[in-house]
């Protein structure tokens, strides 16, 4: 029993230096840390198809995919593509509608309604109206917070084209850990948009 009450003693001893001990030390947080990301050098090819009425330029380091299917649903028209780039897991869905079919007022609020669905997770939604040095007119959003998608847009001529354009990653949001890559892109999908022009059919 006495043997069993030194023991007990020894380790109530060790136990409270080792607390005193701990309750002394610096406690230093971690930052949290991502990913290194090797970006590839910018330079940019045509996108100039048959029977499309759009061109403009995009980077190498992506590919162009026809678009059959708008998230599990068939497209409206063969003009849809998709820019993907896949050292990113990210894409630029392209979505192109003819005015004269369509209204130009009812496209302009869809676009506004499709990027309003986000509301749930941003914490803002900023939309900027501009002109391209190709006569292209247009509205940018930028979504903040931890949303699928950053960046969006659409540009018209107000009388034939219209046409949307939504950065979309592959990945859990995470504004983040997207927003080095997000910014890289940004970059890239102004310069599309920049160069787009329309074409006669």
């Amino acid at each position: 029993m006495r043997l069993f009450k030194s023991y007990s003693l020894y380790f109530l001893g060790w136990l409270l230096l080792i607390i005193g001990w701990a309750c002394n030390s610096t406690y230093t947080a971690k930052p949290k840390g991502y990913f290194n990301i090797t970006f590839p050098q910018r330079a940019y090819q045509t996108f100039q198809q048959p029977g499309y009425p759009y061109t403009f330029e995009y980077p190498v380091y992506a590919r162009v995919v026809r678009d059959s299917t708008f998230f599990g649903e068939p497209t409206e028209n063969p003009w849809w593509i998709n820019i993907e780039f896949p050292g990113f897991n990210g894409k630029i869905y392209i979505s192109y509608k003819p005015i004269g079919p369509n209204s130009l007022d009812t496209l302009i609020k869809d676009a506004y309604r499709l990027t309003g669905k986000h509301n749930t997770m941003a914490y803002s939604i900023e939309d900027t109206a501009f002109v391209t040095p190709q006569k292209v007119s247009g509205v940018y959003f930028t979504v903040g917070g931890n949303v699928a998608t950053a960046h969006q847009f659409f540009v018209t001529d107000s009388v034939r084209h219209f046409l949307r354009g939504a950065l979309y990653f592959d990945a859990t949001p995470n504004a983040d850990s997207l927003g080095i890559v997000n910014e890289f892109l940004l970059t890239d999908l102004k310069h599309m948009v920049n160069t787009l022009q329309w074409r006669n059919r």
